[in-house]
């Protein structure tokens, strides 16, 4: 997977993303957003046509001017209120275009926002892991807004520019030859070139400061995640360092970009300048020879005054499409991304009716060279309660993983009552199981947000009656907000016991008929794992569940306890049994026995 802060930024790179993004502009089966962009289009061709009528208005009051005062004051004054009704025109066209395009705009960003956060969410484990948080959605920040403005800057103002630029040409041909023209096209392709060649050079610079702005985001992001951590190891100033120095290449890269953008504006105004100079000498040459009118001297003036502006502008409007190319085509691609697991065409959902799991000849790795799953066979029988235990990487989380579909095994199969689960939808799959972590990661909202994630659409009720089913009902209710209460982030404000009853209600509301507890109370006291173990016990009943766990005294009542070591099965049986087998099992029991007793001995010091 490649890193999408260097993706393909080329011409043709940045032109494609455009070409893809043009369907969202005109969407199939809205008829009204389509005739907004119709009369978008037509208000352009409106205005434009006024503002071309202004010069016309402004060089004949001139020349009335010119003659006997009391001849053509009437008239002048005419021509000058013409002048500025045609001003005003304009300006009142592009408004109305404006409005009446916003909503075309505005939705096709939303459309292509919801497209590209619905595949970030399609995306595999590996690729959220890889990623850093902060970087990702503010690449998805930046493509989403270059959208709305380079549609207005393409619409409306190159496309309008371009019809301008040949009306002025044919106007220039007809009144004052074929001279004028050329020298007015070799200006603008001049300027364009200059635009074109300086701007992809800022291009490389504006790169290398999103690049390190990224960057800078993406640690301020991972500091403050991980602020506890910091706090514990006293690294505030260590942390402010390196944030510093993010933030002074961002400032170093910053300041070669405006640099650039100086000598940007002077060579463009330099060549807009010298064209002025040359046409108003002309005219001035031709008035003294009496071939050309007072006004036509404010005639030629006026046209280049109006093909300037948008010229002027052309350069701003240039980098900020190339930018906007550059964004969009970051953000597509992580739609390009491809998906690690994928539905097959056609997969059924998942049936479940007794929550049978078999694991068989699992084999899997997170790299293709360190295998961690060696040929695991493990069932899991309607209603019993299957115990994973074993030393620290032997295995135990992946088995979740590949259960709820997070990676695909690299051999082998897991079966759920007979269904191959690769073979199913992962939505049917996902809605049959239920899991209770080790870390219970919390939305910062409320308490009743955090419980009703369980399922979409519960009532208060549903609510409540998850939470005391979970003995978490009491708490939340002498809270003064009661259920309403908030988490804070990750649910920090939340103590870990209360984080863990929270999660076990989510999943009570869930009310799957496959349970995983992944090492769900390792982090806890013994007092709290002790209450947690009972909610657990209460929840898992009748229920086909797979408990995950370090502490071996928290699985003793396990229906059959599988020991894994080095991505192998080494024991099975119950608790009894494999203490009369005196193998791992009855040597980490005898460990983890000894451990309690010396901690229990220091407590009673």
């Amino acid at each position: 997977m490649r890193p999408l802060e260097n993706s393909d930024t080329s011409p043709k790179a940045g032109w494609s993303a455009l070409r893809r993004f043009l369907p969202y502009l005109w969407p199939a089966g809205e008829p009204a957003l389509k005739t907004r962009v119709v009369i978008a289009v037509l208000l352009v061709l409106i205005a434009k046509g006024a503002t071309l009528i202004m010069p016309f208005a402004y060089k004949a009051a001139i020349d009335r001017m010119s003659g006997p005062v009391q001849a053509g004051a009437g008239l002048a004054i005419a021509l000058v209120v013409a002048y500025a009704g045609a001003r005003f025109a304009g300006v009142l066209f592009d408004n109305l275009r404006n409005a009446i395009f916003e909503k075309v705009g505005q939705d096709a960003a939303r459309r292509l926002a919801e497209t590209v956060f619905r595949h970030v969410h399609r995306l595999s484990l590996r690729f959220h892991l890889e990623r850093r948080t902060g970087a990702l959605t503010k690449i998805v920040e930046r493509g989403t807004k270059s959208i709305d403005m380079m549609l207005y800057f393409l619409l409306f103002n190159i496309a309008p520019t371009i019809i301008e630029l040949l009306a002025i040409c044919v106007i220039f041909g007809i009144k004052f030859g074929p001279g004028l023209v050329v020298a007015t096209l070799v200006m603008v392709v001049a300027y364009i070139t200059f635009t074109r060649v300086v701007t992809e050079w800022r291009s490389k610079l504006q790169r290398q400061m999103n690049e390190v702005d990224n960057q800078a985001i993406a640690r301020a992001v991972d500091s403050l995640l991980n602020y506890e951590t910091v706090k514990y190891f006293g690294a505030e100033e260590r942390e402010a360092r390196r944030y510093g120095s993010a933030m002074q290449a961002f400032a170093g890269a910053a300041v070669k970009n405006e640099t650039s953008l100086a000598w940007l504006n002077i060579g463009q105004s330099l060549i807009t300048n010298l064209m002025m100079a040359g046409a108003m000498g002309y005219t001035v040459w031709g008035w003294s020879r009496g071939s050309f009118t007072t006004g036509d001297v404010v005639f030629v003036n006026t046209f280049l005054a109006q093909l300037f502006r948008p010229l002027d502008m052309l350069g701003w409007v240039y980098r900020t499409i190339r930018q906007g190319l550059i964004d969009m085509e970051a953000m597509f691609g992580i739609v390009d991304t491809p998906e690690e697991v994928r539905d097959l065409e056609g997969a059924p959902a998942l049936h479940v009716e007794a929550g049978h799991v078999r694991f068989e000849d699992v084999r899997f790795g997170y790299d293709p060279d360190r295998e961690i799953l060696k040929g695991i066979d493990l069932e899991v029988k309607p209603g019993t309660m299957v115990a994973v235990v074993g030393p620290s990487g032997a295995g135990k989380s992946t088995l979740s993983r590949l259960l709820f579909r997070f990676y695909e095994p690299t051999a082998g199969r897991i079966l759920i009552d007979g269904q191959d689960i690769r073979r199913v939808t992962q939505a049917s799959l996902r809605q049959a199981l239920g899991i209770v972590p080790q870390d219970s990661v919390l939305f910062n909202d409320t308490i009743g947000y955090n419980i009703g994630y369980g399922r979409d659409g519960a009532g208060q009720d549903e609510i409540e009656g998850a939470a005391k089913g979970a003995a978490i009902h009491d708490f939340i209710a002498s809270l003064p907000q009661g259920y309403a209460a908030q988490v804070g982030e990750r649910g920090l404000k939340l103590s870990g016991g209360e984080k863990q009853r929270v999660a076990i209600a989510r999943t009570l509301l869930k009310n799957p008929p496959i349970l995983i507890f992944d090492e769900a109370t390792s982090a806890l006291d013994s007092r709290t794992e002790a209450a947690i173990q009972e909610t657990l016990r209460s929840v898992a009943a009748r229920r086909t569940s797979i408990v995950i766990a370090h502490r071996l005294s928290t699985v003793i009542d396990a229906d059959q306890i599988v020991v894994l070591n080095e991505g192998r099965v080494a024991e099975r049986g119950t608790h009894a049994e494999l203490l009369r087998r005196n193998g791992l099992y009855a040597e980490m029991w005898t460990r983890q026995q000894t451990e309690r007793e010396d901690e229990e001995a220091e407590a009673a010091e």
